[in-house]
Parts: C-alpha cells; structure tokens; sequence
C-alpha cells in the first residue's frame, strides 16, 4: 500500500455499520476521497471502562500517522505497518498486543508507470461494499489532550492487488471484527493466533478486490479536493 486512501462514508453512517458510539466529535465525520498520510481517518476501537467495567465501541478521528508516546520528534510519519514486524518491532508490538482498530475505506490508490508520468489505479471491493482493513493506535499527551494517531496493517499483496502493487492493505469480514477488536493484552500466543487470524482472513479477502485506472488528478495530493468524489471515478 503506497499511501493513499478514500474514506468517503460518513460518520452518522459509519456509527450504524459498525455499531459504533461517537467519541469527541467523530458523528461529524464527513468522509474524504484522498485521505495521506498524517490526515485525520476514521478506525473503530474498544475499550473497557475502567469504573463500570463496560465493553464500550467508539468511532473516532485520529491521526494517520503512528506516533507513540516514546517518540518525542519525528522526522517521516509512519502510518503502514507490515504484518512481518508486528510482534517483533518495538514500534509496533506493543499496540498489536492491546490497541487494536479498525479502518473503514471505500478503497486505496495505488501507481504504475514511470515517476514522471504515474498512472494512478483504484483498488475496491469487486461488489462495491465498505471494505475494512486492520489497524493498530497508540494515544500521546499533547497539552491537556490526548492525540490518537493509528497505521494500517499491510501484507504482501495478491491476485488484482498484486498485479498494480507488492503491498496491500489487510482487510478483514465483519464475522472477526469482534475478535479482533478484543481489548486486553494478549500473550505471545494470543499474538501468534491474531497473526494467523489475519492472514487467514486477508487471503479471503484479497480474491474480492477489483482495480481500475483513475484521472491523474489524483496524483497531487496538495493540490486535489478531499470531498471530489470523481477521484475515484473509472477512465
């Protein structure tokens, strides 16, 4: 996945898919058709009230851009995090363990061709529903707040993904978001299982992805309008 996705349902609707409550804000989520690295993204996550000790499901707006609190500067973001470090990288291991999410996404660009001329391609799900790609967040104090900020999880890519791109992002089925999402720390184990989970399911998943070309306009991310839904338009 190189760094570019569209998130364009919006968060009213976003609470329903996922059976979600809004945190802050999030309801007024209005999506966004080139979401880069180090914008706001929705993910969905689950934690349990430390009073009451109830199971609540948020929706919220975060940083697409992992910033953990042990990280005081940064000087790339970093916001794809490969599922072959997820239990062996200090950047990564401890949110795998215990901050998981989820990430909505009508769909992700990917580019072919020369750097001069890249031809950029749209990557969805074959029957044009929701696709839901796996995430980890961390939270760090920035004044008087807390700032969420989260990566997506990626894999070696396969079938129509593989063809445009060596990476894609791994999408999961409604039927182990639960799972997934389970908050508490796993062991070595419990890690060891969530990694079979996702690749078991991401494979299933992959057959389901469809491509095709996009207007260059997509190509300037400074430049192009978040709310143009003809970026994701086919040629």
């Amino acid at each position: 996945m190189c760094g570019r996705f569209a998130s364009d349902r919006p968060g009213q609707q976003l609470l329903q898919d996922y059976a979600a409550t809004a945190a802050d804000d999030a309801q007024e989520w209005r999506g966004s058709y080139s979401i880069a690295p180090t914008n706001a993204m929705p993910i969905v996550r689950e934690r349990v009230d430390s009073s009451s000790g109830e199971l609540h499901r948020t929706l919220d707006v975060v940083r697409w851009d992992f910033w953990p609190s042990f990280i005081e500067k940064k000087t790339k973001p970093n916001f794809n995090a490969r599922i072959e470090r997820l239990t062996t990288s200090g950047l990564w291991r401890g949110a795998f363990a215990s901050s998981r999410a989820l990430v909505p996404m009508r769909g992700y660009y990917e580019w072919t061709g020369p750097k001069v001329d890249r031809q950029p391609h749209f990557l969805h799900a074959e029957d044009g529903e929701l696709l839901t790609a796996a995430g980890i967040y961390t939270a760090r104090r920035v004044g008087d707040d807390w700032m969420l900020s989260a990566a997506i999880i990626t894999r070696p890519a396969r079938d129509a993904s593989g063809e445009i791109h060596d990476r894609m992002p791994v999408f999961l089925e409604r039927d182990v978001w639960e799972e997934y999402l389970q908050p508490g720390k796993l062991n070595q184990a419990g890690q060891e299982h969530m990694l079979e989970l996702l690749t078991a399911e991401s494979d299933r998943v992959a057959g389901s992805i469809a491509t095709y070309e996009v207007d260059r306009k997509v190509n300037y991310t400074t430049r192009v309008d978040p709310s143009d839904a003809s970026l994701i338009d086919p040629l």
